[in-house]
């Protein structure tokens, strides 16, 4: 009798103990987040800036009551973001793709319907990217993304390199300008750098007419021969230490890269430019919609805004973030026309277009055309170099035979 009540007690030990350690679990279960954005584009802690992702953290703990780990993971552009979200080789909760991007998942079914509810801090989004005035298709009812950054793609030069007096100043021109031969930095992706001479021939970067993307084709290559580098973010460095003279580039990159270089001068060319819109939006299998909804509307929130956008230096569609006192001091102290860069008549009245999705037959042709030019950009110039290599060498051993045969023919006379 007493040993059947000493294995009760001890059984009954072990139930409490096991009740109080599953109780503890139950407390310090931890709920991941998991976001998938561009490079360098949220604060994230350095040179004294505040880190978002861990604020988020706290505030899930202390407001929601939620013990939640922000897994954050970056990708270098929409297309590769595409490739694997398509390829359901993973699974995020937020991601930030441009306009184009969003249309075209949009139409795929890849993204979910976001519940505005959740998200309060929506009502601070500028009007002019709301509704019928989203600069992308697809999402025109504002349920599948809300703006993150924007801007405009722009030509940075060096006023110690390129004079005040140059005609092409002001135009997509200077891009073309022999004077800087081997000075001139082009984009290395088919949209952007097609982009380029689309806008200085005049044509639509979403009209897919081929004759008028062969004419840009060839634009480009007139430039090939002039060109230093075809580039992304290598750009800074070679902007910033005055080893190139040209470039186009965004608006937002070139405040940073003014920082470090003063003598970097920018506009928006008169011919017309690239609007881009970078938009949060939350994959169809999402395992964790809600707070996927709850951070999107954190990031919206005044005080997370202005660090993303002080630390990126990008255009913010936030009324908030624009209207922030501290904000707008802080940028006149980057640039005293950075406000009037990213927000104001300089960047409103130039002509600008937002990259639509082409149509498979359309990015079947840009992705042709993009390949055509690479081989030709990088056997172009070069292939001519090789054969007179090869020419002269054939040239050598020609010469070295006839005289070789000369001098047996003498051994033998």
């Amino acid at each position: 009798m007493k040993k059947k009540l000493y294995w009760s007690l001890i059984c009954l030990a072990l139930l409490a103990a096991t009740c109080i350690v599953l109780s503890a679990c139950s407390e310090e279960k931890v709920e991941t987040l998991y976001v998938y954005n561009w490079g360098e584009y949220i604060s994230d802690g350095s040179d004294g800036s505040l880190d978002v992702n861990a604020a988020f953290e706290e505030y899930c703990r202390d407001v929601l009551g939620k013990n939640v780990k922000v897994n954050y993971s970056t990708y270098s552009s929409n297309e590769s973001m595409y490739a694997k979200l398509s390829s359901g080789s993973a699974s995020y909760d937020v991601i930030i793709p441009s306009d184009y991007m969003i249309e075209r998942m949009v139409k795929e079914d890849m993204l979910l319907p976001l519940n505005l509810d959740l998200i309060e801090n929506y009502q601070y989004v500028s009007d002019e990217f709301k509704g019928e005035n989203v600069y992308y298709e697809g999402d025109s009812d504002e349920i599948y993304s809300v703006p993150y950054f924007y801007g405009m793609i722009g030509v940075i030069y060096n006023t110690s390199i390129v004079s005040e007096d140059d005609e092409q100043l002001g135009s997509w021109e200077l891009m073309w300008d022999t004077d800087y031969e081997g000075d001139i930095l082009q984009f290395n992706n088919s949209r952007d750098a097609f982009g380029t001479a689309l806008y200085l021939l005049g044509y639509s970067v979403n009209d897919e007419t081929e004759a008028n993307w062969r004419e840009a084709l060839d634009k480009l290559l007139e430039q090939k021969n002039i060109v230093q580098g075809y580039v992304m973010d290598e750009i800074f460095n070679k902007m910033k230490s005055g080893s190139a003279a040209v470039a186009a580039y965004y608006a937002g990159d070139y405040l940073s890269m003014y920082e470090d270089n003063a003598d970097l001068s920018f506009y928006y060319p008169s011919e017309g430019t690239n609007l881009y819109v970078d938009a949060m939006c939350v994959p169809k299998n999402s395992q964790n919609p809600e707070l996927a909804m709850e951070y999107i509307n954190f990031m919206c929130s005044e005080e997370i805004a202005v660090e993303n956008a002080l630390y990126t230096y990008y255009a913010s569609p936030l009324t908030t973030v624009i209207n922030n006192a501290d904000y707008q001091e802080c940028m006149a102290e980057v640039h005293e026309d950075a406000m009037e860069i990213l927000y104001g008549e300089m960047a409103h009245t130039v002509k600008h277009e937002a990259y639509l999705n082409l149509s498979p037959e359309g990015l079947t042709m840009l992705n042709g055309l993009w390949e055509e030019f690479k081989v030709e950009s990088s056997i172009g110039t070069g292939i001519y170099i090789g054969c007179g290599i090869i020419l002269g060498s054939l040239a050598v051993v020609a010469v070295y035979q006839i005289v070789k045969k000369r001098r047996w023919a003498k051994l033998y006379d």
